[in-house]
């Protein structure tokens, strides 16, 4: 589509007789009766007479009425800020409501992601009331604490503003990235040198953690994991200071679920490691939600226990 540009054809004001609607055909009201052949009878009345009836034009000459001119299609310089601020609204809500990108700065969750990857996460979904999973990579704000020593660079201003609008990864220092490894009423432990422990389960991470590391150099735990909250590790565990490392901080190294930015989803850049980031299967094995099914059995089967005291009352009662 071109904004802006002519139709090609001369309009009104371009003409070179210079009349604005006028017909470029002879009017022939001035001779009436003529020897023109225009004007000669031909039995069945005149072929054009005074009137001009004959090539529908007026008395004026003007033809289709009041010859307005078409309008005048709007410049495309004129309309190109106008499209640039659209676009950056546009670029704002997507960023603010669906998806952002973030910069991945450090090596602590190779070799799932690497440093200077771009990952597109979903902000979508918490809108909706959906909470962060076990497995799940996800994007936090600093808790408090946990980046203190840490060295980002200083963006300038072009680069916080094109983070602003989406346009560029996150210039945001105070976020990170990390694997969710359980969520609020989990009881998750390590033995040095042993496998993370899950409400019982040992995980078998191999699928995800970085080759030749370990799930845990150091013990930890158990830890109850408070609702509302969770317990988060890197995949390269000799190079991630993680929840692990900040148990004396308030929260215990757990995170607030509304501290979390959201999932991140996919690697889009460099182009050659474009990646889909789901959760392990590992996280879906049997038995890890047993706390749940626990409660919800003991409250299916509160109603059954009272019914079954209330009909043997019943009974001793009539004998």
């Amino acid at each position: 589509m071109a904004v802006g540009a002519r139709s090609g054809q001369d309009g009104p004001e371009d003409r070179a007789d210079g009349a604005r609607g006028e017909s470029v055909t002879e009017d022939n009201t001035s001779g009436g009766g003529t020897s023109s052949p225009g004007g000669e009878p031909d039995g069945t009345g005149w072929t054009g007479g005074s009137g001009g009836s004959g090539d529908g034009a007026d008395d004026t000459g003007e033809t289709g009425g009041s010859g307005a001119p078409p309008r005048k299609q709007r410049s495309f310089w004129k309309e190109l800020p106008l499209l640039i601020g659209i676009a950056l609204i546009l670029a704002l809500l997507i960023k603010t409501f669906l998806v952002q990108a973030f910069s991945i700065p450090s090596e602590s969750m190779m070799n799932t992601l690497k440093k200077g990857d771009r990952v597109l996460v979903d902000k979508l979904t918490p809108w909706f009331g959906s909470e962060p999973e076990r497995g799940e990579v996800v994007v936090f704000h600093d808790p408090g604490g946990w980046l203190e020593t840490a060295q980002t660079p200083a963006p300038n201003a072009i680069q916080k503003f094109l983070s602003f609008i989406g346009l560029m990864p996150s210039a945001e220092e105070k976020d990170l990235i990390k694997r969710v490894i359980a969520v609020g009423g989990d009881t998750v432990s390590c033995k040095e040198g042993g496998k993370v422990v899950l409400n019982g389960k040992e995980l078998d991470e191999t699928a995800y953690l970085y080759p030749g590391s370990v799930p845990c150099q150091d013990s930890f735990g158990p830890i109850k994991v408070p609702q509302d909250r969770i317990w988060v590790m890197g995949d390269n565990r000799q190079n991630s200071l993680d929840s692990r490392f900040h148990q004396e901080l308030p929260g215990g190294g757990t995170v607030a679920e509304d501290q979390v930015v959201g999932r991140a989803v996919l690697v889009v850049w460099p182009v050659t490691r474009w990646a889909t980031l789901p959760v392990p299967d590992v996280f879906d094995q049997p038995g890890l939600d047993r706390a749940l099914p626990a409660a919800a059995g003991f409250a299916g089967a509160l109603p059954l226990v009272l019914w079954r005291r209330k009909k043997r009352a019943a009974r001793h009662t009539a004998e």
